[in-house]
């Protein structure tokens, strides 16, 4: 009997790490998603304060 306990209990502990692992494999995913986002964002907002820059820019020199 102890041989099906050890089976049963090595099948929990495989079970367990398998579960763990695809569990830090979807955080890694969504933490990088999550970068991905970041950075698209980033780069909306570097281009409008490029295009507010700019149109500063052509207001002054309008001015002038």
């Amino acid at each position: 009997m102890t041989t099906d306990q050890n089976r049963s209990t090595d099948m929990n502990l495989l079970h367990e790490n398998l579960a763990r692992a695809q569990q830090a494999a979807r955080l890694g995913e969504a933490q990088q998603s999550r970068r991905g986002h970041e950075m698209a964002r980033a780069l909306r907002l570097s281009r409008k304060a490029e295009r507010a820059a700019q149109q500063a820019r052509l207001a002054l020199a309008r001015a002038l």
